[in-house]
Parts: C-alpha cells; sequence; structure tokens
C-alpha cells in the first residue's frame, strides 16, 4: 500500500474577510507527483500558503507523515520537511548563483550538497558566480528549485514553475521534476497548463472554488480529457 504523506481534511482558509479555501481535502502518496490543476483564482496557491503556514487564518487538519500541522509557524512546518517554491522565485539580485544556493537553512538531514546540486543542474555549476537576476527565466526558475533543495525536505511545493518560459525551458523544468522524483522526493505541483502536468504528474486533483471538485489519475487523462477542458475553461 502507498505511504500517505501528505494529507488536507476540510481545509479553510481566509485572506482578511474573504473565505478562499472551501474545505479543502486531498492527499499526496509518498514519492508521488501530484498536480493541482484549476483556473485562476481557484485556490491552488493559497492551498500551498496555507500548507506552508503563510495563511494566518486557517482551520481543518493539515498533516505530514502523521504528524499534524495546522496550528505550527512556517518555521516549524519547514522542520517537518517540506519547501516551498513559489510562483515569484525569489532569487536575490545582490548575490551570485552560489550564494543564493547557500541561503536556505538546513532544516532536516538528507539535504543535498552543492556538488549533488550542480550534478543534477549542470548549467547552474557554469553559471555560478553570475548575479542571480542576470539569468535567463529557465536558469531563474531551477535556481529557485535548485535552492530548496540543501534544505532536507522531502516534500517539495512548486508553484507555477513553468509560467512565462519557453517550451524548450518548459521541458527541460518537466525533465527535472522527472529526476527529482527518482531522487525520492515527493512533489505537489501547481500548474495551469495540464499538458505539461500530464508529462510529469501521477495524478491531478482539479480545483474549483477553493476546494477540490475532481481527482483524475495520469492514465485516465486522455479519457477525461474533454471534461478537463471544461473544468479549466480551455
Amino acid at each position: 500500500m502507498p505511504e500517505t504523506q501528505l494529507a488536507l481534511q476540510e481545509v479553510h482558509a481566509w485572506y482578511g474577510e474573504s473565505h478562499i479555501l472551501h474545505g479543502m481535502t486531498f492527499h499526496v502518496d509518498a514519492g508521488e507527483v501530484v498536480t493541482l490543476l484549476g483556473r485562476n483564482g481557484a485556490g491552488k496557491t493559497t492551498t500551498m500558503r496555507a500548507i506552508m503556514g503563510l495563511v494566518a487564518n486557517r482551520k481543518g487538519s493539515i498533516t505530514l507523515d502523521g504528524c499534524e500541522l495546522i496550528d505550527l509557524r512556517s518555521n516549524r512546518i519547514a522542520r517537518h520537511g517540506i519547501a516551498y517554491c513559489p510562483e515569484e522565485r525569489g532569487i536575490f539580485a545582490s548575490l551570485n548563483v552560489r550564494a543564493n544556493l547557500m541561503l536556505p537553512p538546513r532544516l532536516k538531514p538528507g539535504g543535498l550538497e552543492l556538488d549533488q546540486i550542480f550534478k543534477l543542474f549542470p548549467n547552474l555549476r557554469e553559471r555560478s558566480s553570475s548575479q542571480g537576476t542576470k539569468l535567463s527565466g529557465g536558469e531563474q526558475q531551477m535556481l529557485a528549485i535548485a535552492r530548496i533543495l540543501r534544505t532536507g525536505a522531502k516534500l517539495l511545493l512548486l508553484d507555477e514553475p513553468t509560467e512565462g518560459l519557453a517550451p524548450v525551458i518548459v521541458q527541460q523544468i518537466g525533465n527535472t521534476i522527472r529526476m527529482l522524483q527518482k531522487h525520492g522526493f515527493t512533489i505537489l505541483l501547481v500548474e495551469q497548463n495540464f499538458h505539461f502536468a500530464s508529462t510529469v504528474a501521477d495524478r491531478h486533483y482539479v480545483v474549483e472554488h477553493g476546494q477540490v471538485i475532481d481527482m483524475i489519475p495520469n492514465a485516465a487523462l486522455d479519457a477525461n480529457r474533454e471534461k478537463l477542458k471544461t473544468y479549466l475553461g480551455v
């Protein structure tokens, strides 16, 4: 039986008086790549932020390996082994690639060493002395993902990693995600591009109005393509 690593049960979240998540419920098994698909404003990014404790007003249950996280602050949540790569990437302009990679603290044993990261991302080794914001969009995204691998986290939350990138770079990001899965990472991925998602994910949760309305295994994607297009409005 697959082992559930992350589980959300009836999670609600608010920004001020705006009720964004309305009973978000789903799970991710260890070693899976799972996507949250949905239109803009469906609650996908808020779900990521709620998992990380970055939404102050939330209730329900969020467990990692059976440990309840809902009442913990974000720094304590990270120490349980979750790392978040936000859509805006957060690359520091004044630091070179190597310094950007060294910024996050080690939170758990098992984080990758710099040489291991450079083996996974050889172009970052070549650009290690370059300022972070002098990199291309694709290289910045790879740097943002690579940076969280030092922390020791085994569950990676990736928010729109292909947004605004050229198709050839999107393909590289896909290769990176598949490679990370082979290295034992579990990945929860927010995506709007289900064509890309279908190349990397094991399962897809469709999010609408702050809750999961459907789950589609990747093997059943073709049979559900028309339904998915209706969900996503494409």
